[in-house]
């Protein structure tokens, strides 16, 4: 089985209930979140987890996890800026079905954190 290897930058609380769901699983949207927007390289999760994440929450987080590659072939890669950019916009009604592409868990590999 081929997979992708996904990052996704994220605050406390969405880690929260990825730690809930035994880091298996990411959490329905909320109302005002149509899409779901795993990124594509690890540089461009970092800049979102380290300067947006800690501002809006005084933590970020960098997550990296696999998905079935030929799932995610339905979906094409948007480019949102500068060219490393680069993400998947999977609508919030798809996202029960792309929880269950994921392969093994959902971990952290990078934390980062305002001044105290």
């Amino acid at each position: 089985m081929e997979t992708l290897t996904l990052y996704r930058p994220t605050g406390p609380a969405e880690l929260e209930l990825v730690k809930e769901s035994g880091y298996l699983r990411w959490p329905p949207r909320l109302p005002e979140q149509p899409i779901f927007y795993p990124v594509t390289n690890e540089q461009y999760a970092v800049e979102i987890a380290s300067r947006w994440n800690v501002k809006d929450s005084g933590v970020g987080y960098v997550t990296r996890f696999l998905v079935r590659a030929d799932f995610m072939k339905r979906y094409e890669i948007q480019n949102v800026g500068a060219a490393h950019h680069t993400e998947w916009w999977i609508p919030a009604d798809e996202l029960e079905q792309f929880n269950e592409n994921i392969v093994g868990v959902i971990e952290v590999i990078a934390e980062f954190r305002g001044e105290i």
